[in-house]
């Protein structure tokens, strides 16, 4: 309950606060104004600003006392580390909370993986509320590890921290009115709807307007993002890892717009967070350009968010506020000296404060369930000439679908890879199915070798590309051995993995420790290869995620996406 009394008297200057905030330079979201002034912190929560004593005073010096930044949309699996080790990292950054996505381990481990991701955020430097996962699997030619309908996500909204459901990926399900789509969106009627439908505009875009969704992180282009806010769809202005859109959408941000935009990074991973931090990255690159003002650009980072989702008490700094609060004294770098969290001082001079505990992440380890491996289980026999090729498009998720002639040894097609065009398979690691779809893919720029990885959206099957099949084995059996993750093998030898032991998504080690060993993972692969600048694990990542065109991979098959059907490798 709210100290309301002890928060009264503190205000009234009756008694003093428990923590006084000196001569700060005090942003306003509401007034969008700076002033120098106190900020008097008690039982978690602001109790005033103006003039005040403290039992215990930090002296500000004139430094920017903002609120604590909260990220809008991201999945906290990409940052490949523990929940703990993620929040570490992110308050560092400023950032104080975040409405996190499950939609990566969902996939793998359905309702047990909720549970964790609920039990793990728990106890956190930073705030965790979570949006229902929507999608999963994400479509019926893919076989993840759970399936969640309307009835499965119910019970989980009565939990405080879950505020709705989650990016509605399934948009043409929306349109059409399908069923199972229609019972998630009734289950949610009541509570926020986030949405996912790149270039979705017109009449199409009314429609799904009309079914609740008031949110979209998808959008490229300016006009894309003023059709959303006139149609009551608020716009999360995305810069991740892969996805970097907030420099193009700035021309629709203005003192009429900006309270219907905030800042989201969907997917951010470890080098970024490190190298280049969280919210305070997108607070610097938008003040840098110059064309939004400042005080737009604060109220991004905080209090649009926080209005948005209707978490009332976080996002300004004012009487009643919960004390979430970054100090910068370098407005360049935009790195945060302090950072309290309710009152809490967890941040100081860059270092994390604080003991935290993890939780049993029993639930979720232990997910590579493969049957046992045969030399032949990747051959792809020549019953013609020609096969459908996955064709790579340069920094494009997008790919071509190909068809190629190859040459054929003993029966069976063989890998050109002077020709860049080797083989690509998926494993079903979740059930122990024994399904395997095998097909070739040109561009990827391996010259030897093989590599695979657990991370392979959005299902996160086990996906294997490489020049040999014994390679291709050799790499799939390292993953195994190590519990999901990724793995790098040449001639016979692994050269290099990675653990990713929760769920084949994330890792128990520090984030620093994970960002040194995917450098040395980059290094290695460099050794097949591949030139710099090309991320081949982030590539084969979506290679398995077959709603964007034009032919994809599964564990079924390859997949022509026009069709949206399973369609043989051989072309007869």
């Amino acid at each position: 309950m709210k100290p309301i009394e002890r928060l009264v008297n503190v205000a009234n200057k009756k008694d003093k606060a428990e923590l006084v905030i000196k001569n700060a330079k005090i942003f306003n979201g509401f007034s969008k104004t700076f002033k120098i002034a106190d900020v008097a912190i008690d039982s978690g929560y602001i109790a005033g600003v103006g003039e005040y004593s403290g039992q215990n005073e930090l002296d500000a010096k004139g430094a920017l006392l903002t609120p604590g930044f909260i990220d809008g949309h991201v999945h906290i699996e990409s940052g490949m580390a523990s929940p703990l080790e993620f929040a570490k990292t992110l308050v560092a950054n400023g950032t104080t909370t975040i409405i996190a996505d499950p939609h990566e381990i969902a996939n793998v481990a359905g309702i047990k993986g909720l549970e964790y991701l609920l039990k793990a955020t728990d106890d956190l430097p930073i705030s965790v509320y979570m949006m229902l996962p929507s999608c999963v699997p994400a479509t019926p030619l893919e076989m993840g590890g759970a399936s969640l309908n309307a009835e499965d996500l119910k019970p989980f909204l009565k939990h405080p921290r879950v505020l709705g459901l989650g990016e509605m990926m399934n948009y043409p399900g929306v349109l059409n009115n399908d069923p199972e789509v229609m019972a998630k969106l009734h289950m949610a009627e009541n509570h926020i709807i986030d949405g996912h439908a790149p270039e979705l505009m017109g009449t199409a875009l009314n429609a799904y307007a009309t079914a609740g969704i008031r949110s979209d992180h998808e959008c490229t282009k300016p006009e894309e993002a003023l059709a959303r806010i006139e149609n009551g769809i608020a716009v999360m202005l995305r810069e991740g890892s892969a996805a970097k859109n907030l420099l193009s959408l700035l021309d629709v941000v203005n003192d009429n717009t900006a309270p219907f935009c905030f800042f989201a990074t969907d997917d951010r991973h470890p080098e970024d967070l490190i190298e280049q931090g969280h919210i305070n990255y997108l607070v610097k690159l938008a003040s840098e350009d110059g064309r939004v003002s400042l005080e737009n650009i604060l109220n991004l980072a905080s209090l649009n968010a926080a209005r948005h989702f209707g978490l009332r008490e976080l996002g300004a700094i004012a009487p009643g506020f919960k004390a979430d609060l970054a100090l910068f004294s370098d407005t360049k770098n935009w790195k945060p000296s302090h950072v309290w969290k309710a009152g809490k001082l967890v941040v100081e001079n860059g270092e994390v404060l604080g003991a935290y505990q993890k939780v049993d992440e029993s639930a979720i380890r232990n997910s590579v369930r493969l049957q046992p491996l045969t030399d032949d289980c990747l051959k792809v026999k020549a019953t013609a000439s020609k096969v459908r090729v996955i064709g790579l498009i340069p920094n494009q998720l997008l790919t071509e679908h190909l068809i190629m002639q190859l040459p054929s040894i003993n029966g069976e097609f063989k890998a050109l890879p002077e020709q860049d065009i080797i083989k690509i398979a998926v494993f079903e690691r979740h059930r122990n199915s024994g399904n395997i779809g095998v097909g070739f893919i040109k561009g990827l720029g391996l010259k030897s070798g093989a590599i695979a990885s657990t991370i392979a959206h959005d299902s996160h099957n086990l996906v294997v590309a490489g020049v040999t099949d014994a390679d291709m084995l050799l790499a799939v059996a390292e993953i195994q051995r190590i519990g999901g993750g990724l793995a790098i093998v040449e001639n016979g030898k692994v050269l290099a993995s990675l653990a990713l032991e929760l769920g084949g998504l994330l890792s128990d080690q520090p984030m620093t420790e994970i960002k040194k060993q995917l450098a040395l993972m980059q290094q290695t692969v460099r050794k097949l290869g591949l030139t710099e600048g090309h991320d081949p694990f982030m590539t084969l990542a979506f290679m398995s995620l077959p709603v964007i065109p034009y032919l994809k991979i599964t564990e079924n098959g390859l997949v022509d996406i026009t069709t949206f059907s399973v369609v043989p490798t051989v072309v007869e």
